[in-house]
């Protein structure tokens, strides 16, 4: 089982020289990855419930200092070697997909390869409106984007026609480093983002699930694979947590059991000037037997 951390961009505290330093401390100890999610506004009043937590309301405050997880790892990149950068998960259908495939291939370029991309399809019609995008069929758009994305990276000439977006014979360069492509994980626990996973995906992200629910989804996700003829052994499984994480390595390795690769931890500290030590403290509790 994998270690990895979510970067605590919804502190308050937080700034670009704790981030720094926590991604050089993260890679130091062992660590796999470091995740960044991605809002690009948030709101005070909510129309749409959060779905991941019991209340309704997000974890993270709308005064929250989110920084856009491109370019912010584009930052870490240059503190850091061998740790890879993930998206937890990047918010595909608000965004355009040309753009998209530039930018995360810029970053696996500067990174040496290093890149993993989770995407969403979101859950706030606010920011949606926000971001002038319709929120109807968002799925089937974040699909068809994953389409034009990978069409942008691994051809030499890039052409794509679709129902939502057509693009014209162009050349997009330079391309990434990780060949055929980054992976491409798909975030979610529902259904259909699992069917999803299995269809288009390199792997599955899920956030903030009990172990007794990563058990049946992870299990849904099999015979999903199976249903399209994919080999469920292909896909990676990341888990991140911040509501509900391991208190203990006997309980990481349970989630191991149940087939996740990587699990990203969440420092809760109320303190930033705290978050080090605990970062040393999780490498102590779940590296060690």
């Amino acid at each position: 089982m994998d270690l990895a951390l979510n970067l605590p961009v919804a502190h308050a505290e937080s700034n670009p020289a704790l981030l720094a330093e926590l991604a050089v401390r993260a890679e130091d100890l062992g660590f796999a990855e470091l995740f960044l999610g991605e809002h690009v506004v948030l709101f005070d009043d909510l129309s749409d419930e959060y779905q991941g937590t019991d209340d309704g309301k997000p974890f993270f405050p709308s005064t929250s200092p989110l920084p856009d997880p491109l370019v912010a790892h584009a930052f870490v990149a240059a503190h850091t070697e061998r740790i890879r950068l993930g998206t937890g998960v990047m918010l595909l259908p608000q965004r355009n997909p040309v753009y998209t495939a530039k930018h995360v291939a810029t970053l696996d370029w500067l990174s040496g390869g290093r890149v993993d991309l989770g995407v969403g399809i979101g859950w706030s019609t606010q920011e949606f409106e926000a971001c002038n995008v319709p929120w109807d069929r968002r799925a089937a758009r974040a699909e068809e984007y994953v389409e034009v994305i990978r069409a942008l990276w691994t051809q030499d000439v890039s052409e794509f026609t679709g129902t939502f977006y057509s693009l014209p014979a162009c050349r997009q360069y330079p391309k990434p480093v990780q060949q055929p492509h980054p992976p491409i994980w798909i975030g979610g626990w529902t259904d259909a983002a699992l069917d999803r996973a299995a269809r288009i995906g390199d792997g599955w992200y899920g956030f903030d699930l009990p172990l007794e629910q990563v058990e049946e989804r992870v299990g849904r996700l099999r015979r999903a694979c199976d249903e399209h003829g994919r080999d469920f052994a292909d896909l990676s499984i990341s888990m991140g947590g911040y509501g509900i994480q391991p208190g203990d390595r006997k309980e990481l390795d349970a989630y191991a059991r149940a087939g996740v690769g990587q699990f990203a931890f969440t420092l809760r500290s109320a303190h930033a000037d705290h978050m080090v030590a605990d970062l040393h403290e999780l490498a102590r509790r779940f590296t060690s037997g």
